[in-house]
């Protein structure tokens, strides 16, 4: 049995609301929609503690998700018309998923702040 590097998942599961993710370096708390596929999350609010007491709470996208989103504002008062897509503390990422945005923040968590 191999030791798991900061970015492997030591621990995951459900603590409703949240769905937690414990690595060695940090434990992420996401907040899925209730009955949403964990393998298709594309627009979810994550809470980031590190080992070190400092936190981050970024609101994860993917670029469909960011596109979609602009789209359903194109012609409305939101965003000017959809013409730009701004949140605080917002994550940008390619692949959807709670996996793949665990992976995200692993890869180089510190940049963040």
């Amino acid at each position: 049995m191999s030791r798991s590097t900061s970015s492997e998942p030591i621990e995951r599961g459900w603590d409703v609301p949240w769905y937690r993710v414990r690595t060695e370096a940090f434990e992420a708390s996401f907040l899925p929609s209730a009955g949403e596929d964990l393998d298709e999350v594309c627009n979810v609010d994550v809470f980031v503690a590190l080992e070190d007491g400092s936190r981050w709470a970024p609101t994860v996208f993917t670029v469909a998700e960011v596109e979609r989103l602009m789209k359903l504002w194109a012609g409305t008062d939101e965003a000017v018309g959809g013409r730009h897509f701004w949140v605080p503390d917002g994550l940008i990422v390619r692949v959807p998923g709670i996996d793949s945005m665990t992976g995200v923040i692993a890869g180089d968590p510190f940049r963040f702040w």
